[in-house]
């Protein structure tokens, strides 16, 4: 798309700067909340990263960092305005055979978005979900089980909170016990290509194009299998859904797997640790939630997610021109929201770096501002949370992490790669 580009200079607060996406920033927090006060709308200079260089992309004239909270949920319920479908959601303009093949509804725009999107929810029928919520509690006992016959440290994140996602989507679209550690390895290098141990030293390209391909391949050999002999499964669903005529094809099917393996799988691992983090920090959060857990923890899982943050920011492209907080953006202008600052706005939490278990309402933003593009797994996301908390805290009530956490490099995902956690034999 070619967009007017107006000559603008930089913000002076310099978002894109490497040092503040190595991992968990004081600094970015203290920028972040400092352009909400000030400048809520900023023009930035453009994030370079390795994959523009492969992709041989020019530089960008910019994007317009979107902090607050108001603005964000502004942009995400303007989807006739800001773009999904241009260039992808991220701050690198993805080829369009990536978003086609690895971002289904995600980087969609109206009518198609709506068509598919409408075809996948009808498969997640209130008797699935229902299916779904027993597998995850199941699968929630068996990892404690796991990780209680080990003596010593555990490591948190390979151990617990990694696997229960990708375990839950396992089951749920049918990939064969044999094949996911495979799926995972390369769903992990297609979302975090910017780290070098996600993609095994390849080039982040090839990486991306690599794991994209095995997911795919994978999952059209679940597709030929079901049409053979069908399985209460999603991927069965898939096959026979149809919604005012329509059907997906193999190729839709396949993208759906794709979004399902890669989003499906980060987001939830990310707040299961950024929560046991959290519960260590704050003992007396950690009690009040055990006081009376049932009652509690529904409202605990939102706090959980706000704190989190999983997905740090997402990337829309302007399409007309749109005034947001005083300032004229442009057909053609990237526009960043970060979710991370949002959903620290004074304006909106009181005091928002307390983690506070009680918080309510809590309007978070994890799931995105709303809009046709909310989370469609929103659900399934809090159903997992609740059973592996649930398991791990009345099983190893004294639970807590030890050491300091590995972080990954990502403007993308608020990711941790290693958390060592300890519990006396006893508690369990």
């Amino acid at each position: 798309m070619t967009g007017i580009f107006v000559q603008r200079e930089h913000d002076n607060i310099d978002l894109s700067a490497d040092r503040l996406w190595a991992g968990a920033s004081d600094e970015r927090d203290e920028l972040l909340a400092q352009l909400r006060r000030e400048r809520p709308v900023s023009w930035q200079r453009p994030i370079r990263s390795p994959l523009m260089n492969l992709l041989g992309q020019e530089d960008p004239p910019g994007y317009w960092a979107v902090v607050r909270h108001e603005d964000v949920v502004t942009v995400s319920r303007h989807a006739d305005v800001f773009s999904s479908a241009t260039g992808g959601v991220t701050f690198e303009e993805q080829p369009p055979e990536v978003l086609e093949a690895a971002s289904s509804i995600l980087t969609m725009d109206a009518p198609r978005h709506g068509k598919i999107r409408r075809i996948v929810s009808s498969v997640f029928t209130p008797r699935r979900l229902g299916l779904i919520g027993n597998q995850i509690v199941n699968q929630a006992r068996l990892i404690v089980d796991d990780i209680v016959a080990r003596q010593g440290d555990v490591e948190f994140v390979r151990h617990v909170a990694a696997r229960l996602p990708m375990w839950t989507v396992s089951e749920m679209v049918g990939i064969p016990e044999e094949t996911r550690l495979e799926v995972t390895a390369h769903a992990n290098a297609v979302i975090g290509w910017d780290d070098d141990e996600n993609t095994a030293g390849a080039e982040p390209l090839n990486a991306m194009f690599t794991g994209i391909m095995t997911l795919h391949n994978r999952c059209q050999e679940i597709i030929d299998a079901r049409r053979q002999e069908p399985k209460d499964d999603v991927i069965t669903a898939l096959i026979q859904a149809e919604v005012d005529g329509h059907r997906l094809v193999d190729d839709e099917i396949k993208a759906f797997f794709a979004l399902l393996c890669i989003a499906g799988n980060d987001t939830t691992k990310q707040t299961t640790t950024h929560t046991i983090q959290a519960l260590s920090a704050h003992p007396d959060q950690r009690a009040y939630l055990l006081e009376d857990f049932d009652s509690r923890i529904d409202t605990a899982i939102e706090e959980f997610l706000r704190w989190a943050s999983p997905v740090m920011t997402f990337r829309r492209t302007a399409l007309r021109p749109f005034e947001l907080s005083g300032v004229t953006i442009e057909p053609g202008d990237k526009v960043v929201m970060f979710y991370n600052s949002a959903n620290r706005d004074e304006s909106v939490f009181a005091d928002p770096r307390r983690f506070d278990l009680t918080r309510k309402p809590n309007p978070h933003l994890a799931f995105g501002g709303g809009g046709p593009h909310f989370c469609l797994g929103s659900h399934v996301a809090k159903l997992q949370l609740k059973a592996i908390v649930g398991e791990l805290y009345r099983r190893l009530p004294d639970i807590e992490t030890v050491g300091e956490p590995e972080y990954l490099t990502s403007t993308f995902i608020n990711g941790i790669k290693r958390q060592d956690v300890r519990f006396t034999a006893e508690s369990a």
